[in-house]
C-alpha cells in the first residue's frame, strides 16, 4: 500500500495536461477581450459613417 500511495504521488502524467489546459484558457480570455474591444470599436466606427451618410442624404 505504501508504494501505490508513493507512485500515486510521484505520477505527474496529467500535470502536462492541465498545464496545456490553463495556458488555453488563459489565451482564450485575451483573445475574447480582444475581440469585445475591436468589436465596441467597429460598432461605434460603424454607427458614425452611417449617421453620416443618411444626413447626407
Amino acid at each position: 500500500m505504501r508504494n501505490l500511495f508513493r507512485r500515486f504521488i510521484d505520477n505527474q502524467s496529467g500535470v502536462t495536461a492541465i498545464e496545456y489546459g490553463l495556458i488555453a484558457s488563459l489565451i482564450a480570455v485575451v483573445i475574447i477581450t480582444a475581440v469585445k474591444l475591436v468589436g465596441t470599436d467597429l460598432t461605434a466606427t460603424f454607427n458614425a459613417i452611417a449617421a453620416n451618410l443618411t444626413a447626407a442624404a
